[in-house]
């Protein structure tokens, strides 16, 4: 290879960008990744050194979880000094979960991690992902005075640049699959491809990648809704080897203010159970203290997730407990934005 040739590892996952139809069925199901590239040949224009590692059987997103990220994160490390820039192809269900979780487990990354998908199947002939792949390679070879114009985890999706860590799904029908309400786009792109780069993260020169691999998914979502019964909240909180929750709560971090309620979260934090407070809302944050009903919950001890997607809470939780920090340094962690997944107050 060219020393100056630009070089992107693709790492094929599965997802519907490399599905096909079963006649038998009407499901779709995974193809294999020479069968994409056939259907893309005009990545090949780009001149840069491609190359390619698919996941053997392709998976379907649903069923991606910890065990596959440190995978995805062993890949990239292990051909990290070899490659310029990354591009993941994953279906989209459970893309910002994988996306948040690869940017906690790359620390000091300084090159980018793209990932992408489609809506449509790469062989249908109106399909989105030829542009979302297209558009992501030479995202992920982009430089400028020698270095990654985004060293970061990203998705790209429908001319939009996401930091991974930001995104959440919000549309199953259409090609702007997701939106990242909290934290403007890296990158918009039309005619040309404008960087954002006053919002981009750039690491710490001199640093050394460095990969987290230990995830511990004792941890619950409990998401609060009108008419909760006890019973409910108890078998949440009652869960056997519990240690986090994350509690999606009403609008600026609000939850009812009936003393059985607070009583039981109380507890279960005097318990050693960790509880991050994060809105249900898709933009805002959560503000302890603003209302009454708030305020009890942060006398208890709940944490303030501030604007932070339950994606994220969720692998970074996973992730910061299965580092095994002191409690006190765990829950300073939690209110810390490590990869830019919060905006502090």
């Amino acid at each position: 290879m060219n020393d100056k040739q630009t070089s992107i590892l693709i790492i094929y996952t599965g997802g519907t960008i490399g599905m096909v139809l079963n006649p038998l069925t009407g499901s779709l199901l995974p193809l294999n990744f020479e069968l994409i590239s056939d259907q893309v040949p005009e990545i090949k224009k780009f001149g840069f050194h491609l190359q390619a590692i698919s996941f053997d059987p392709p998976m379907d997103s649903s069923d991606i979880g910890p065990e596959i990220w440190i995978k995805i994160a062993e890949i990239i490390a292990s051909n990290y000094d070899e490659f310029d820039g990354f591009v993941v192809l994953h279906g989209t269900d459970t893309m910002a979960y994988s996306a948040s979780a690869m940017s906690f487990m790359l620390e000091n990354l300084a090159k980018p991690v793209i990932f992408t998908g489609s809506q449509l199947p790469i062989g249908v002939l109106r399909t989105d992902g030829k542009e979302n792949i297209i558009t992501s390679l030479e995202i992920a070879a982009a430089k400028e005075n020698g270095k990654p114009i985004v060293p970061e985890v990203c998705i790209y999706f429908e001319n939009r640049l996401y930091r991974g860590n930001r995104t959440t799904k919000i549309n199953a029908d259409n090609f702007n699959a997701f939106q990242s309400a909290n934290y403007p786009a890296l990158a918009k792109v039309g005619v040309h491809i404008k960087y954002n780069t006053e919002d981009i993260l750039y690491p710490e020169d001199g640093k050394t990648l460095s990969v987290k691999t230990k995830f511990d998914n004792h941890i619950a979502i409990l998401k609060l809704f009108p008419g909760m019964n006890r019973a409910f909240i108890d078998s949440i909180l009652g869960i056997k080897g519990l240690k986090a929750v994350i509690l999606e709560t009403f609008g600026s971090g609000n939850a009812p203010a009936d003393e059985w309620f607070v009583k039981r979260i109380r507890k279960a934090i005097e318990n050693g159970i960790i509880v991050l407070d994060v809105t249900q809302c898709s933009t805002g944050s959560v503000e302890l203290g603003r209302y009454e009903t708030s305020r009890k919950l942060s006398e208890a001890g709940v944490i303030s997730g501030y604007d932070i997607t339950t994606e994220a809470a969720t692998t970074k939780m996973m992730l910061l407990l299965g580092q095994n920090f002191p409690h006190e340094e765990l829950i300073l962690l939690l209110n810390s934005s490590i990869r830019g997944e919060i905006t502090l107050p």
